[in-house]
């Protein structure tokens, strides 16, 4: 498991206040939403506002993909380190 999982694990954690909850709890491949951890749209909305402050990215309802970025822990490690090499070319 990447560095950048493991943030974005404890950043769910802390967010959402998951008492309990490590960060070996989430599977990386698990969805974040429904069936897996069971965040909703209005935690969508939450989580991406952690994201912006926490790494900077630039994160709208028309960013391309949006759905898929968040479905998991993984896809959104992936996404940040897009948005970061974006940033920094």
């Amino acid at each position: 498991m990447g560095n950048l999982e493991v943030e974005l694990k404890r950043l769910i954690i802390d967010t959402f206040e998951l008492e309990g909850l490590l960060p070996d709890d989430i599977v990386s491949e698990a969805p974040l939403f429904g069936s897996g951890l069971g965040l909703d749209s209005i935690d969508a909305l939450e989580l991406g506002l952690a994201l912006k402050k926490t790494y900077h990215i630039q994160l709208d309802a028309q960013t391309s993909g949006l759905v898929e970025h968040f479905a998991s822990v993984k896809n959104l490690a992936n996404f940040v380190e897009s948005q970061q090499e974006t940033k920094n070319a």
